[in-house]
């Protein structure tokens, strides 16, 4: 992407801003049974939900869990029927809702629920639930319908967290290693999987909500990052993630375009893992920082979009004011930028940063503005498995990314962790004070304590500059003229307590 092609772009997304933004309206039609709703939302990374590194969009439509998150990331039941927890914060009683049935017909008990605790804390390690797991003393089951978690101190993110803890019967094929055939209590089966293309999910007939699920299949494009508004004009997709530059076209095609209900976070991170000697001086770092313009960065992404320096949005509860106001890099300065490069001797002309990235413009975006200081740039723009395979290598020097909505803010630290999951968008960080602070905010007794100890964590990685946080931005659904009933959650999840797929019909 050249220059003035960038600009161009820049000033189109400008102008979109005064586009109308039309609401959903209740649907108020009788439901139509039968039918395949055609999905292209996130990849599915594996047939293990325990294993999984982040493609919820496909997997809770056939594993539930003990909890949902609604519309307003607050925790509700869903395989759980209610919960209390002990006035110490130490052990969290789950009832069952009863006839739950897994998908070969067996009927769910609270020792299925231990199994799936047991497996995740002895099998899964530095995955989303590894902090949490490693605080379970013990899983009780007073009766087939009673699940009791007790812990060895309070941790705050648990109700939330186990809204990713998909609970499979122990019969499943794979279950002592990695399972390839995973047997849930979902609307929809587990199918045929053709890795990086396409994903079938039959309909479950003895599902435990009666009467649903309204469609016959589903299907996902698991093809990666592409344009759907094509083939969603068309009705050849029905529910797809769509680019913000393509929303008023569809919605003046009478098409629905809706939104997560929290953001993705935008955010460029340095290999903190292997660094280069060049990338190890921090006036280096400190002039890429400066490069950035994180306001026309954010309005590439969508106009009016979000800029902060932290991992939540601002106004939210776990935002500081004070920490934004701070923001070194908030503006960018080519000329400080330049003389921190000079005052480290390096000539920009003679180093070619490595950079790796999805198949996104916004990377191209970054890369320009990273190569405004003159340095050459090695871009590999990648689908969503082959950015993963070559961040894990460590081989490069800059990682422009952004991370999903998440059911708890744990999730976004947790990739922060030396032991956390997936961390390779992060640079890998191996940072045992870091580690500490995260502990702490997490075991914290009130929210207010955790509050203050995610920000001094997030003060710890702003000082040591292992990423720049840019600003947020909400992910955009293009829904289908025959879909009915469908409706976006808090994170991707298409399969909640209280809405998705399962509520979604087709118009004949």
């Amino acid at each position: 992407m050249q220059r003035r092609t960038l600009l161009k772009l820049l000033a189109m997304t400008a102008a979109s801003a005064s586009a109308p933004i039309a609401l959903a309206q209740a649907d108020t039609a009788q439901p139509r049974r039968g039918g395949t709703l055609r999905l292209a939302l996130l990849g599915l990374d594996t047939a293990d939900p325990h294993r999984h590194a982040g493609s919820i969009a496909v997997q809770q439509v056939y594993a539930e869990t003990l909890t949902s998150i609604g519309d307003d990331g607050s925790v509700a039941p869903f395989l759980a029927e209610r919960f209390t927890t002990s006035p110490d914060g130490l052990t969290y009683t789950f009832h069952l809702r009863p006839q739950v049935r897994f998908h070969n017909g067996r009927e769910l008990t609270a020792s299925d629920v231990q199994a799936n605790f047991e497996r995740v804390r002895s099998q899964v390690k530095g995955g989303w639930l590894s902090g949490a797991m490693q605080l379970v003393e013990r899983v009780e089951t007073p009766d087939a319908a009673t699940v009791q978690v007790v812990l060895s101190e309070p941790y705050a993110p648990l109700l939330n967290l186990l809204s990713e803890l998909w609970i499979l019967a122990p019969e499943s094929p794979g279950w002592a290693d990695t399972i390839t055939q995973p047997i849930g209590t979902g609307p929809f089966v587990f199918g045929t999987w053709r890795p990086d293309v396409s994903f079938e999910a039959p309909a479950f007939g003895e599902y435990w909500q009666p009467g649903l699920p309204y469609l016959d299949a589903l299907h996902f494009d698991l093809r990666g990052e592409r344009d759907n508004s094509l083939a969603l004009r068309s009705g050849d997709l029905h529910v797809g993630y769509v680019a913000n530059d393509q929303i008023p076209a569809l919605r003046s095609g009478g098409l629905d375009v809706q939104f997560l209900k929290d953001t993705a976070w935008y955010f460029l991170s340095f290999n903190n893992r292997k660094p280069s000697p060049l990338m190890q001086d921090r006036r280096v770092r400190e002039a890429i920082a400066l490069a950035v313009d994180k306001r026309a960065y954010m309005n590439f992404i969508v106009p009016d979009a979000l800029v902060s320096n932290q991992p939540v949005r601002p106004e939210t509860y776990y935002w500081d004011a004070a920490l934004e106001a701070a923001d070194t890099f908030a503006k960018p300065d080519l000329a400080r930028a330049k003389a921190l490069l000079a005052e480290a001797g390096v000539n920009p002309a003679a180093h070619t940063l490595k950079v790796v990235s999805w198949q996104n413009d916004y990377a191209q975006v970054a890369v320009q503005m990273v190569r405004q200081l003159g340095f050459g740039i090695d871009h590999q723009a990648l689908d969503d498995i082959g950015a993963q395979r070559l961040l894990a290598q460590y081989d490069w020097d800059l990682a422009p990314f952004n991370s999903g909505p998440r059911a708890d803010i744990y999730l976004r630290y947790a990739r922060l962790l030396s032991d956390g999951p997936s961390p390779m968008l992060w640079g890998g960080i191996q940072d045992p004070e870091l580690d500490a602070l995260i502990k702490a905010a997490v075991s914290s007794p009130s929210p207010e304590r955790a509050r203050a100890g995610y920000l001094r964590a997030w003060e710890r990685v702003q000082s040591q500059l292992y990423t720049v946080g840019v600003g947020h931005a909400a992910d955009a659904i293009g829904i289908g003229a025959k879909v009915h009933g469908y409706r976006t959650g808090y994170t991707w999840s298409q399969h909640r307590a209280d809405g998705g797929v399962a509520r979604t019909w087709l118009q004949a």
